[in-house]
């Protein structure tokens, strides 16, 4: 009795398994820096950060000639002997501000351009990733990885050119 209900529960374990259907995982992997390297949005973010940067430095660059310019004239008073140690003084102030603020010109130099960059990248980011959830939804990808994560794939699982393709760009 023993060993029959022992077969039937093994016929009937392997009636439930071979009926029930298995999901095939089915996984991606996409490589989003090169895809985010040969955007043309990519390109014109790039042109515009540029832009900002050579302003940046070239107002930097004004602000350092003219502090130079200003300190060689005082030099020339105080050689001559036409400026009081009060009016020294008082203008070697004036050179210590307008220094800290060139200081301070290129700190926040660094933080303008990175936050410039995260307000031009953020739109492209969210592109880059619609186009992924768009074709892991069409293709019925479960998960889609980055290939920066991966230690290894196999190149069929691969889905750069169709998000390449779900961007426009081939």
């Amino acid at each position: 009795m023993k060993n029959l209900f022992y077969r039937s529960f093994l016929l009937l374990a392997t009636l439930f398994i071979s009926n029930s259907p298995i999901q095939a995982q089915t996984f991606g992997y996409v490589n989003s820096a090169a895809i985010l390297s040969e955007m043309p949005d990519v390109k014109r973010a790039d042109a515009k950060l540029e832009a900002l940067q050579n302003q940046l430095q070239k107002r930097g660059q004004q602000m350092v000639a003219q502090l130079e310019a200003d300190y060689a004239v005082i030099q020339k008073k105080i050689e001559r002997g036409e400026a009081s140690p009060a009016q020294q003084k008082q203008e070697v102030q004036i050179l210590e501000k307008r220094q800290q603020q060139i200081i301070d010109l290129e700190k926040d130099m660094g933080r303008q351009l990175e936050s410039k960059r995260a307000e031009l990248l953020q739109p492209i980011y969210e592109k880059i990733n619609n186009a992924i959830a768009a074709v892991a939804q069409e293709k019925g990808y479960r998960i889609v990885f980055d290939q920066g994560v991966l230690l290894y794939a196999s190149e069929t699982l691969d889905v750069s050119s169709l998000v390449r393709a779900k961007l426009g760009m081939q």
